[in-house]
């Protein structure tokens, strides 16, 4: 299995291909922009896509799915809670002075306990409300996709609305309790460990509890 990461838009959001090199089938993960940069890409891979996972429905992280949807008519998997943020993409991406296509209805709830596969390879579905409603980490072979919750040396803002502190900070819980070793890929800069935020980062050490900075 491979994961590509592909920094796309103003905000620099991470988009991520994985592929099942030995299936050759491929997901995105959160096309938040330039989907023809991200369809290029799919088709570099060799790989057929397959689907499309949302981590949280920001405009940043959903702004490319129309785009892509057109050219190749996968279902998209989106937590159900996510929706008022997911049908309000146009209005706020006007707020940032973007124009943003608005995304085709999710076709498929994915909820805590959900799993979700790629080739051969199956990842479980967290729920990890906070910085976002119906926000999950998608987790599975020593990686975890933890969109806007934890980045390295941060964590996702709580000033946006319908974002909440308590939840996040028991979200970063959840995420601080995968194994040391698990790879996070966040939504925004590189990707880290767990072990290595639950050093050097205060949110995940319990030396802080505030607003991020993402």
């Amino acid at each position: 299995m491979r994961v590509d990461t592909i920094s796309v838009g103003p905000f620099q959001e991470n988009a991520y291909l994985i592929v099942c090199t030995g299936a050759r089938e491929c997901v995105l993960v959160d096309p938040g922009d330039e989907p023809d940069r991200l369809l290029a890409a799919v088709r570099r891979s060799g790989a057929a896509l397959r689907a499309i996972w949302v981590t949280h429905s920001h405009v940043d992280h959903v702004g490319g799915i129309a785009g892509i949807k057109r050219e190749l008519d996968v279902p998209i998997y989106a937590h159900p809670d996510g929706k008022p943020l997911y049908d309000a993409a146009v209005e706020h991406g006007r707020v940032y002075g973007l124009e943003v296509e608005q995304p085709p209805e999710p076709d498929v709830a994915m909820r805590e306990g959900d799993r979700v596969r790629v080739g051969t390879h199956e990842f479980a579905v967290i729920d990890t409300p906070g910085h976002a409603p119906g926000h999950v980490v998608i987790h599975g072979h020593g990686m975890a996709f933890v969109g806007d919750c934890v980045f390295a040396g941060s964590i996702g803002r709580t000033d946006l609305p319908l974002s909440n502190a308590s939840q996040l900070a028991h979200s970063l819980d959840r995420i601080a309790a995968l194994p040391n070793e698990t790879i996070l890929y966040p939504g925004h800069g590189p990707a880290t460990t767990v072990g290595r935020e639950k050093v050097s980062n205060p949110f995940l050490n319990g030396m802080a509890r505030i607003v991020g900075s993402e």
